[in-house]
C-alpha cells in the first residue's frame, strides 16, 4: 500500500509539475510560438530536465486571459517523464499590468506520468540538489486533469501498476518555504481523485475514489473507496512526511469478496468459491519497502462462512488418515495464510493446483485468521476453519520481512482442540518445507507425509489443548 501511496504523490507532483510550465511560459514571451526555443529552454533550466512543446503554444484572451500548451513532454536522462495532450491555464489579466503572473485555474488534458525506480533505488524523474533548489513557490487557487493514465515500475522488487481513466481536482495548493528540505514537507492542498481501473500483474481493481487533504506535510486520504476481487474496499490513510523518516497509518477493509476472484490467477479451474471479509489497521515508517515492513505493526482479519473447496473432500481425507498416512495440511494452511502475507507466503507453493482433477467438495463453514503483526513478524492469533466434521487450525509467525516460516504447525484438532495429527512448517515462502520424523522432506508435490501422529492412549484423556479460539468445534 506505501508504494501505492508513494507513487500517488509522485502523480500529482508530475501533473502540478506540468502545469507550472505553462505558468512560466507568460514570464518568457506573450507572441508565443516565436519564443518557443525560448521557453522550452527556461523551462529545462528550472526543472533539470528537457521540456519539448511539439505542437501548438498560443495566448486566448477570451472568455479570459488562458495560455494553451499542446503535446508537452518532459524528458530526464532520455527516458519520458510526463506528457500532457494539452494545458489551459487561466491567468488574472489584472496582475500583468504589475509584471507578475497569478494563475487562477490549470485544466490538464490526457496527462500521462510513467515512474520507474532502477536498481539502485533511483527514480527516472530525480534532479540534482540544485535544480530541486530552484523550484518555484507555489499558489495555485486550482487544478483540473481529465483522461489521465499513471504507470509505475519498481525494478528493484520487478512490481508495479497501471492507472487508467484518472481524474484529479486540486484546491488551495500551496508549496513554499523552498530552503525547507522536502517537497513534502512544504506542500499543502485538498483534492478529490479517481481512476477508473488500476493493473497488477497478477490482479485488477476498478472505481477508485479518495480526497485528500493536507497540510505543510501531513496528508489525510479518507475515503479510499474502490472495488477489489467483486467486493467493496474502503479505507483511510494517514501520511505525514514532517519527520526524517515518512510514517503511514492505514486502515482497510475489504467485505464480501470472492475467493474465486482472488484465486483465479493461480489456476484456470474455480479452486474455491465463497465471499470473505479482510482488514487491516497497520502502521509503518520508512523509504523502502524492505523498511515499511521491518517497521510494520497492527492487526490484520480474514473471515469467511459457508465456503465452498472444490477439487477434494477433506472431511473423507481426515477420515481416511490414520491408514493413508498421505494427506498435506499445507494445501489446507494456504487458504488460512492468503489473509496475512497474500502472495509473499502463496507464490512459493502452488496449493491451488493441488485440489485440480481430484474428486469431491468441501463445505468449510467458518473460517478465522486473526493475525497481530509487530517489527514485521505476522503472529497468529486466531486461525483456524472447520468444515462439516472437522477442524483444523494453525499456530506460528510469518516472517514478512525475511519472507519466511517461523515455527509453524498446522494441525487437524479434536472437539477439546487438542491434536490429533499435525505437520510444522519452516523455511522461505518459495521453498518451505515439512519436518517429520527422522526426516525433512521438502514441499515438492500435492502430497507430503504426516509430520507427526498423536494417539491418546486414554479416550477422554488429559491433552494439551491446541487451540482454544472462536471456531466452535462441528457438532
Amino acid at each position: 500500500m506505501s508504494t501505492s501511496l508513494k507513487t500517488i504523490f509522485l502523480a500529482i507532483g508530475a501533473f502540478i509539475g506540468l502545469s507550472v510550465i505553462a505558468a512560466i511560459a507568460l514570464l518568457v514571451f506573450l507572441d508565443a510560438n516565436a519564443f518557443k526555443p525560448r521557453f522550452e529552454a527556461a523551462v529545462s533550466d528550472v526543472f533539470g530536465m528537457e521540456v519539448k512543446v511539439g505542437g501548438r503554444l498560443g495566448v486566448d484572451f477570451f472568455p479570459n486571459l488562458r495560455v494553451t500548451l499542446e503535446d508537452v513532454r518532459i524528458r530526464n536522462r532520455g527516458t519520458e517523464v510526463a506528457a500532457a495532450r494539452k494545458a489551459r491555464i487561466g491567468i488574472d489579466f489584472l496582475t500583468l499590468r504589475h509584471k507578475r503572473v497569478r494563475v487562477e485555474a490549470i485544466a490538464l488534458e490526457h496527462p500521462r506520468v510513467f515512474i520507474e525506480r532502477d536498481h539502485d533505488g533511483t527514480f527516472n524523474f530525480e534532479q540534482s540538489a540544485a535544480a530541486r533548489g530552484m523550484l518555484p513557490d507555489l499558489d495555485l487557487a486550482k487544478i483540473s486533469l481529465s483522461g489521465g493514465t499513471f504507470r509505475y515500475a519498481d525494478k528493484q522488487s520487478g512490481r508495479g501498476f497501471e492507472a487508467d481513466d484518472c481524474s484529479l481536482d486540486v484546491s488551495r495548493l500551496q508549496l513554499t518555504d523552498r530552503n525547507r528540505p522536502g517537497i513534502m514537507k512544504n506542500l499543502s492542498f485538498t483534492a478529490e481523485a479517481a481512476c477508473g481501473a488500476i493493473r497488477t500483474r497478477g490482479y485488477a481493481a476498478s472505481g477508485l475514489r479518495f480526497s485528500v487533504a493536507g497540510q505543510r506535510g501531513v496528508f489525510d486520504l479518507k475515503p479510499v473507496t474502490m472495488r477489489v476481487f467483486d467486493g467493496s474496499g474502503s479505507g483511510s490513510i494517514r501520511a505525514n512526511f514532517t519527520g526524517a523518516v515518512p510514517l503511514y497509518h492505514v486502515r482497510y477493509s475489504l467485505s464480501a469478496f470472492h475467493i474465486e476472484a482472488f484465486l483465479k490467477h493461480l489456476a484456470q479451474q474455480k479452486v474455491a468459491e465463497g465471499p470473505m471479509d479482510f482488514s487491516a489497521n497497520l502502521s509503518m515508517q520508512g523509504k523502502t519497502v524492505n523498511g515499511l515492513r521491518q517497521s510494520a505493526q497492527g492487526q490484520i482479519s480474514l473471515r469467511g462462512k459457508h465456503l465452498i473447496l472444490n477439487g477434494r473432500d477433506l472431511d473423507r481425507a481426515f477420515a481416511r488418515y490414520e491408514s493413508s498416512q498421505n494427506f498435506n495440511f499445507v494445501d489446507v494452511a494456504a487458504l488460512l495464510l492468503a489473509g496475512p502475507a497474500g502472495l509473499a507466503v502463496t507464490k512459493g507453493y502452488n496449493f491451488a493446483s493441488n485440489f485440480q482433477g481430484s474428486e469431491g467438495r468441501s463445505e468449510i463453514r467458518t473460517l478465522v485468521s486473526d493475525w497481530k503483526v509487530e517489527r514485521g513478524v505476522a503472529q497468529a492469533q486466531d486461525v483456524a476453519m472447520a468444515t462439516k466434521q472437522n477442524r483444523v487450525a494453525l499456530k506460528g509467525r510469518l516472517d514478512l520481512v525475511n519472507e519466511r516460516f517461523d515455527d509453524v504447525t498446522v494441525a487437524l484438532i479434536d472437539t477439546r482442540g487438542c491434536v490429533k495429527a499435525q505437520q510444522t512448517i519452516q523455511g522461505a515462502f518459495k521453498q518451505p518445507v515439512v519436518e517429520k520424523p527422522g526426516a525433512i522432506t521438502s514441499l515438492t508435490g500435492p502430497a507430503v507425509t504426516l509430520l507427526k501422529q498423536v494417539r491418546h492412549l486414554f479416550p477422554g484423556g488429559v491433552c494439551e489443548v491446541f487451540y482454544a479460539g472462536s471456531v466452535a468445534s462441528p457438532k
